[in-house]
């Protein structure tokens, strides 16, 4: 049953005639007999007695009838609510974010969010994922995206978005693995290495992830130690050293075939991205939105 059924329909019987229903619904006339008798398919009853030259309603008509009107008014209802509901969010939303939310998932999520809530602002400041924790914990700020978990009993996680973390290396002949082929954990102790500075997400993670198999950072050689995630993948280009990094931010570069994905055996580099924020403090009503909206949020388009 179609809403475009029941306003065929409805429009006949106002109009008593087909004519005038096409005209006001602006379709064929056609059309409106379609609409109709598809609905006395999906009834099994005749609405319409067809056989006198004035319209008038079967039994089942009549009945139907008051359903009809009272299904469209309910989709009236919700259209209206819904719009005056939406039109009450507004505001500006001061996001902390951390690398890889801010430079490579957050657009996407403003984008889909300022189509619901249009007005909406955002503000978003880049902080590695340890300062925004930290300045959760110290009130500073209510909630941040970040790429990693920091425990504490105050705060709560929502996870919004699923990665994984690879190893990046020039695709050049060096490297002559495919992309997904999986390498020794002992591969890592032969080569030099960048990483991000102490606070970043990606660096915590990979941290903890190497030491589930025994190997520290300090095992490894890392010549380089950079804040910025685009100055990493230039180096990476240039064939200066390797890094772990999280695939999304290398997306283009893969396509481009300027840098290669790999994998280590035995290590699972798949995480998460989160919303954080104090459970103990109450957010606004527009952040209450936009952290309802992540939950259900289904992520960048292939």
């Amino acid at each position: 049953m179609e809403f475009n059924q029941l306003e065929s329909f409805i429009s006949v019987v106002k109009h008593k005639s087909f004519s005038k229903a096409a005209k006001e619904l602006y379709l064929t006339q056609p059309t409106i007999s379609n609409n109709i008798q598809g609905l006395e398919r999906e009834l099994n009853a005749t609405l319409i007695d067809r056989k006198s030259k004035t319209i008038t309603l079967t039994d089942a008509g009549k009945a139907f009838y008051k359903y009809a009107v009272d299904l469209i008014n309910i989709r009236d209802q919700a259209r209206f609510n819904i719009f005056e509901h939406q039109s009450k969010i507004e505001g500006e939303i001061v996001i902390s974010a951390s690398t890889i939310p801010e430079q490579y998932i957050l657009p996407y999520i403003i984008k889909d969010f300022t189509k619901e809530y249009p007005r909406v602002t955002f503000s978003v400041i880049h902080k590695n994922s340890k300062n925004i924790v930290d300045d959760i914990l110290k009130g500073k700020q209510k909630f941040g995206m970040v790429g990693a978990k920091y425990n504490s009993n105050t705060l709560e996680y929502i996870n919004f978005y699923e990665d994984e973390i690879v190893l990046a290396v020039p695709n050049n002949s060096h490297y002559p693995i495919s992309t997904g082929d999986a390498l020794d954990i002992d591969f890592l102790m032969s080569e030099k290495f960048i990483f991000r500075r102490e606070g970043s997400g990606t660096r915590q993670f990979v941290k903890q992830t190497l030491s589930k198999k025994g190997v520290s950072l300090d095992d490894l050689n890392i010549i380089f130690t950079i804040d910025s995630n685009e100055m990493i993948k230039k180096m990476i280009e240039l064939e200066l050293s390797i890094s772990f990094m999280s695939k999304i931010s290398i997306k283009n570069e893969i396509d481009l075939g300027l840098i290669k994905p790999l994998k280590i055996k035995g290590l699972n580099l798949n995480r998460s991205f989160y919303f954080v924020y104090n459970k103990n403090r109450t957010l606004s009503p527009v952040v209450e939105v936009f952290k309802e909206f992540l939950t259900g949020w289904r992520g960048i388009p292939e």
